[in-house]
């Protein structure tokens, strides 16, 4: 080989490892907190209080007592259980284009779960996505949001975690079809979008939205759902907290757009729909979000879902252009009136199953839980969570006062259930869905099994 083609060979190549890192670098985008400019600081160089950890009130618990407050802000147990199985036991299957994905059992159990590993084996799994015998983990694992949490807030939830009764479990088969069942191409993911690194606090910022932040990004991983994903299915930040569709459910808007995000909500409706899952003249939270109340959010103290309620109301606002400019306001009283009166088989079917707990206006005599008035669910012209919610009901648990939803996805057809859904987004919503038996039997498929 001569000089010069060598040289051109050694161009060539510079040329395309430069491009691919350029692409990888813009694909990556911004760091979940680059949003907020203000300076940012190691942890150990920050003067206010420590944001990480427990509350004041856990300050001198026991190490397990503290990991279990942390696993439950984590919400651990959410993924790592089926709807009859036991507590972190695992098995949940996580539906995707390419296969089924089926979460890990994490009890201490030494031949199922995750008995043998050292504390080590546990901050590479959390931080890092790798297993105690070296394979790579899948982003389903939120490690990438998991890896701005404290060495010591993840050895805290090792304690717990190592504290509850082995449970026996193996887990099941993935079904991932190639090339997505290779596991070691997830190093090259991580490579570009798990930075790694822990959290930091802004030094122009408060106190308590330094404690939301690190609660909001490191541990409720809220991004995981609410923001969109990329080619590489990575979270797009550049559009953070902007709703996005998972598991089969449209997790909404959360970000400070004053039409189609929460900008319009006030701090009180905010805290209690963190709280309690429900928020008057907003709705009631269902699917991934209620069991996120129920499991993790309703466990927080007070002062850490308002901290939670100040970072995302920092959160730069983005348009949903899918969605209403305003919710509807009830609907008339007599079913004779309103939107929907064209969609004759979706107002039977509420009629035979739906009115009796939601009225003809939308707004509940039973319960608010059950009032859907101003909920974005019926505004929502996609009306994917009106179908979710017929197909699976909510099964709420928290508060005590909450009432649950039984399920209709066995009781009606796909077409019966797509005439309901656009029925109810044209006589509670602001405009109405236009959905077919297919798209039912489609969502059908999506959900968590």
């Amino acid at each position: 080989m001569s000089s010069a083609t060598r040289r051109i060979l050694v161009s060539v190549t510079g040329i395309v490892v430069i491009a691919v890192v350029a692409a990888a670098w813009i694909l990556r985008g911004p760091d979940p907190m680059a949003f907020a400019d203000g300076p940012k600081v190691k942890l150990a160089d920050y003067h206010g209080p420590n944001p990480t950890g427990v509350p004041a009130a856990l300050a001198k618990a026991s190490l397990v007592e503290r990991g279990a407050y942390l696993a439950r802000a984590a919400d651990c147990e959410a993924c790592h259980t089926t709807q009859h199985g036991k507590p972190y036991a695992g098995g949940l299957g996580f539906k995707l284009p390419f296969g089924t994905l089926y979460s890990t059992n994490i009890t201490p159990d030494k031949d199922t779960g995750i008995g043998n590993y050292s504390d080590q084996d546990f901050l590479n799994a959390v931080h890092r996505g790798i297993r105690e015998d070296g394979a790579r983990l899948y982003p389903a694992m939120p490690f990438a949001s998991y890896s701005y949490m404290t060495d010591e807030d993840v050895l805290a939830i090792k304690a717990y975690l190592f504290s509850l009764s082995p449970v026996h479990a193996e887990d099941p088969e993935n079904t991932l079809k190639f090339p997505f069942n290779q596991r070691w191409a997830m190093g090259l993911w991580s490579a570009v979008f798990n930075r790694d690194t822990r959290f930091e606090p802004d030094t122009s910022k408060t106190a308590e939205w330094n404690r939301g932040a690190y609660l909001a990004e490191a541990l409720a991983h809220c991004g995981e759902c609410h923001t969109p994903r990329n080619l590489a299915f990575a979270l797009d930040n550049r559009k953070k907290f902007a709703g996005a569709v998972t598991a089969g459910w449209r997790a909404y808007n959360v970000t400070s757009d004053k039409a189609t995000g929460i900008s319009g909500w006030s701090d009180d409706d905010l805290v209690a729909y963190l709280a309690i899952g429900h928020a008057n003249g907003h709705g009631t939270a269902s699917g991934p979000m209620g069991e996120a109340v129920d499991r993790s959010l309703n466990h927080l103290v007070p002062e850490d879902i308002r901290a939670v309620t100040a970072y995302l109301r920092t959160v730069p606002p983005i348009t949903s252009p899918d969605l209403p400019a305003s919710v509807a306001p009830p609907a008339p009283a007599s079913h004779k009136q309103g939107g929907g009166t064209q969609e004759a088989r979706g107002k039977m079917v509420f009629e035979g199953a739906c009115v009796s707990c939601h009225g003809w206006t939308g707004e509940s005599s039973i319960s608010p839980f059950a009032t859907i008035t101003g909920a974005w669910a019926v505004n929502d012209p996609s009306a994917v969570n009106v179908v979710q919610v017929v197909l699976h009901g909510t099964k709420r648990h928290t508060p005590p006062d909450a009432i649950s939803m039984p399920a209709f996805g066995d009781v009606y057809s796909d077409t019966e259930i797509a005439a309901l859904a656009n029925y109810v987004t044209a006589r509670f919503g602001s405009k109405s869905s236009h959905l077919t038996a297919q798209d039912v039997a489609e969502l059908r498929q999506q959900a968590l099994e």
